[in-house]
């Protein structure tokens, strides 16, 4: 199938279209640990590599759409992808069929918490995990950076944007800075006027103009001040997930008083050990809270903004390429991401290859990858069996 032109990647039987969604991001939703960047690589791996469902440019738009709006980027990944292969309808499936394996997870994490007050954690499966799971976001890596950096000009401005990122800029900030840069460097180039970069800006963060959701009215619990927090918080976060453990220990451990530090703590440690989506803490938060309704309440509010801001910008996307204009945008926007997932990466690695068989376990994985195009998911799979092995 050519996949050269977004409008045209969608089957006509858009209920086959929907069963291969469901598929694959039921797998992924089952097996992708390691966090966004893993998520985003192993997403790389079965819609452009394997599928061909995408171009590696196609993909490289939608990940830079989904910085540049507030919420969990792997998720909106998902929903992005859906949108293109099968509507409104695949937006949907794709959506629900990443994050309902990691909650349903999650949930029965929290059940056996509730009742037996400890969070039984397996170091030694993390241990095994980490080390594949910086193999799996270095090959993304590699792939997407030689579709995106396609220009001297475009390195220049992507190495600039990770020196930003390790002096510890605002991530949104070094998108929007790379973007300009793009944005300048085109309207020189073509000698267009300045109001060329003018209309550029209202298709970078659509996310800025929407107003927050309310936040909770009450101290008491109760499922709909649940609700309102969460969906505040997935209206509003940009960065990783230990951005959202600021959120949630400023909303629910002080202004609330829900949650004690140690709870909060074991709920991140969930979220990092189960596969999916890192947001998938809400799960666990809610359980805890309210039981199976408040798990479900938790969930659905802080996903639900991510759905509306993709069903916004989404048919936004495929046209952006056809202006030069926001073209440059794009391709700021493209090569700040990889930016920040390079960063993101290192940082990853220094926690993780800590050890001689840690490093080995990294090297064999990307040999693996780059040589054998082994699938990601065995590797995995490989790499919590030697965690396991090595823990007990």
């Amino acid at each position: 199938m050519d996949t050269g032109n977004p409008e045209t990647a969608v089957p006509p039987d858009r209920g086959a279209a929907c069963t291969e969604l469901a598929a694959v991001f039921l797998k992924l939703g089952t097996t992708a640990f390691g966090g966004p960047a893993a998520h985003i690589a192993m997403m790389e791996e079965e819609v452009v590599r394997r599928r061909r469902w995408l171009s590696h440019e196609q993909f490289l738009d939608l990940l830079g759409a989904t910085y540049v709006i507030p919420g969990p980027n792997s998720t909106e990944m998902a929903i992005h992808i859906g949108y293109l292969r099968a509507g409104w309808a695949g937006l949907l499936v794709a959506g629900g069929c990443f994050i309902i394996p990691a909650a349903v997870m999650v949930a029965c994490i929290a059940a056996a918490y509730t009742r037996l007050g400890t969070l039984p954690i397996s170091i030694g499966l993390l241990a095994g995990l980490k080390p594949v799971v910086i193999a799996i976001v270095a090959h993304a890596l590699w792939q997407l950076g030689r579709t995106a950096v396609k220009t001297p000009g475009l390195a220049l401005v992507a190495a600039g944007a990770t020196g930003l990122t390790l002096a510890g800029t605002n991530e949104l900030v070094v998108l929007l800075l790379a973007a300009g840069v793009m944005v300048g460097v085109q309207t020189l180039g073509t000698r267009r006027s300045r109001a060329a970069v003018w209309n550029a800006v209202p298709l970078m963060p659509l996310a800025s103009s929407v107003p927050a959701a309310a936040a909770a009215a009450a101290t008491p619990f109760g499922l709909w001040p649940l609700f309102l927090v969460f969906v505040k918080i997935g209206a509003v976060l940009f960065g990783s997930g230990y951005v959202l453990l600021a959120f949630l220990r400023a909303d629910l451990v002080h202004r609330l008083g829900w949650l004690t530090e140690a709870q909060l703590l074991d709920a991140t440690a969930v979220g990092q050990i189960t596969p999916g989506p890192l947001f998938t803490t809400a799960t666990f938060i809610g359980y805890i809270l309210g039981g199976t309704a408040g798990a479900v309440v938790a969930t659905v509010g802080i996903f639900l903004p991510a759905f509306g801001f993709v069903a916004l910008s989404g048919p936004l996307v495929p046209r952006l390429r056809q202006s030069p204009t926001t073209a440059a945008v794009l391709d700021g926007v493209n090569v700040g991401a990889l930016a920040l997932m390079a960063v993101v990466t290192w940082q990853l690695a220094q926690a993780a290859l800590v050890d001689g068989v840690a490093v080995l376990l990294a090297l064999a994985s990307a040999a693996l990858l780059f040589g054998a195009r082994v699938n990601s998911a065995w590797l995995i799979l490989g790499g919590a069996l030697v965690g396991m092995l090595r823990g007990r």
